[in-house]
């Protein structure tokens, strides 16, 4: 997984840092960081309405290293402190003020930070030539996951497959659980792949031990076909080539 922002520029081999931290407008960012945490966990509409400000002082909090202020060793460190949970949304954020245009940003707030999310991907790819008038009104317009489907294709070149949306509840207790364990299949299928995907994998991982308790081989091989055809292409050879040498 490639994380936004963990490299550190330097100079002559040693690191980059400012020469005086500004403790003022360090200490005022991260209270509105803090701030705007504390109404996403109470408020779903501050949620939707602030995270490209949440973004913006993100980024200005690695820029200028304001993490220093909390004794903390990197900006790594200070996301693991601020978002427990998963820092991958905090890297979206950060990704949505960097390369959206700056007069979109209002517009941003109608169609949430999920969608902003895909359409700094569609920018990052673009460019100059982002025509972000058009991919906005789709944003508005289309439902979250028929829009994500909308940016895949345009990224890609190709049409995924069909899919179908599945519902089911989980209480808070579960999310720490679950977070960690669609992070971690992720860092193994890399970020191109979605969370379906992730879930497919620690599925057919599950479905492998299981069938080998119950000497279930025809559910073990369906288990196996899915969980190689989730590895990258070069992976996938090295595995196929050592099944082959191994036979």
């Amino acid at each position: 997984m490639t994380l936004i922002g963990l490299a550190s520029l330097t100079t002559n081999g040693r690191l980059a840092v400012p020469e005086k931290l500004n403790r003022r407008r360090a200490l005022l960012v991260l209270e509105k960081i803090d701030q705007i945490l504390f109404w996403e966990q109470n408020t779903e509409k501050e949620r939707d309405s602030r995270f490209v400000e949440l973004g913006r002082y993100l980024c200005e909090v690695r820029a200028g290293q304001y993490w220093r202020l909390e004794n903390l060793r990197s900006f790594d460190e200070f996301l693991e402190k601020r978002f427990p949970e998963s820092r991958r949304k905090a890297y979206y954020l950060m990704a949505i003020h960097e390369q959206l245009p700056r007069q979109i940003h209002r517009d941003l707030k109608q169609v949430g930070w999920t969608k902003a999310a895909e359409l700094a991907k569609v920018a990052r790819r673009d460019g100059q030539g982002f025509d972000c008038a058009t991919w906005v009104h789709k944003a508005q317009e289309l439902p979250k996951e028929e829009f994500k489907r909308q940016v895949e294709v345009y990224l890609t070149g190709q049409e995924t497959e069909p899919y179908e949306l599945i519902y089911f509840k989980v209480y808070k207790s579960q999310l720490a659980v679950i977070e960690q364990a669609l992070e971690t299949a992720a860092l193994m299928l890399g970020t191109s792949k979605s969370r379906g995907y992730c879930l497919e994998m620690i599925c057919a991982d599950f479905l492998a031990g299981a069938s080998l308790e119950n000497n279930d081989s025809e559910l073990l091989l369906r288990a196996v076909t899915r969980l190689t055809n989730l590895l990258p292409t070069n992976q996938r050879e090295r595995l196929l080539e050592k099944a082959k040498s191994a036979g």
